[in-house]
């Protein structure tokens, strides 16, 4: 069991001041399963009047307007969470058995279609086919092909931007994760396995001790379904653990984009962001 803090901090500066802006925020973990949230609060500069909800995909979000004049629009997230490890899997499916569970209902069939953001290349489908065709079970034919895209693709920043696709990407063979996470996305559903975009928050150094800061960062990771949702960071090659805190999942980025909102006021507008973990305990 881990527990971390996590101050995640962002927002716009304007070239001049912005007279009113509407947002929202899905900054703030989500609390079940094997993560539990014991603090989250938002804090928003200039000062305003929050509403929160679940949305459809179960991510919380804040909903905040603000109606002064305002050169910069801050938003700090807080929050202490406890990450337990991953239990035992149980029994996974047969691919028949598969194929009937992602008709079964809505979500599963929302996972397995295909958005603009995750459309795979032909060359990345015809790769998760070939994985596929070895006829391993279907959490090992995913593992696989996580893996594969994830060799496959160098972890360079600057070469994508926050709308880029995962053909996009894939042509440069470079991206960070919300490229690679959209890109295994796309190759598990190109092959019947239900998978769902997670984005969150990573400790990036698993030996930093007790109470140290570290320069953390917002992370974007796979979950896919094999009998029980199963997440996977194709980022780093490795399971999603203990120093791994899920925020919200989604279809792809569009459904858990971090802060979004509309300003009225100057053109040019820039963002910043900033992300710090601290483990606890």
């Amino acid at each position: 069991m881990s527990r971390l803090r996590i101050v995640h901090r962002t927002g716009f500066s304007y070239e001049e001041a912005a007279t009113a802006s509407y947002n929202e925020a899905r900054m703030l973990p989500y609390s079940g399963g094997e993560q539990f949230v014991m603090h989250a609060a938002l804090d928003i500069r200039p000062g305003a009047t929050q509403h929160a909800y679940l949305d459809y995909w179960g991510t919380r979000v804040s909903t905040f307007e603000v109606l002064t004049p305002h050169r910069e629009l801050s938003v700090t997230a807080t929050s202490v969470v406890e990450v337990r490890p991953v239990p035992g899997r149980g029994p996974e499916p047969t691919w028949g058995e598969l194929a009937a569970i992602r008709v079964s209902s809505v979500p599963f069939v929302e996972f397995t279609t295909q958005t603009d953001a995750t459309e795979p290349p032909d060359e990345v489908a015809a790769l998760a086919a070939e994985i596929a065709g070895e006829g391993m079970p279907v959490g090992e034919t995913a593992l696989e092909i996580s893996r594969a895209i994830g060799d496959a693709v160098e972890y360079v920043t600057g070469v994508t931007a926050v709308n880029s696709t995962a053909r996009e990407a894939w042509s440069e063979r470079k991206g960070v994760c919300q490229d690679m996470a959209h890109l295994v996305v796309g190759a598990l559903r190109s092959v019947g396995i239900p998978a769902r975009y997670v984005s969150g928050y990573l400790h990036p150094d698993r030996e930093a001790p007790v109470g140290v800061t570290v320069a953390g960062e917002s992370h974007a990771w796979v979950e896919w379904f094999s009998g029980t949702w199963r997440g996977y960071d194709p980022t780093n090659l490795a399971e999603a653990g203990e120093l791994h805190v899920l925020v919200g999942r989604g279809r792809d980025y569009t459904d858990v984009a971090p802060l979004r909102g509309v300003y009225a006021g100057p053109s040019a507008s820039e963002l910043f962001v900033s992300v710090e973990v601290t483990r606890e305990a």
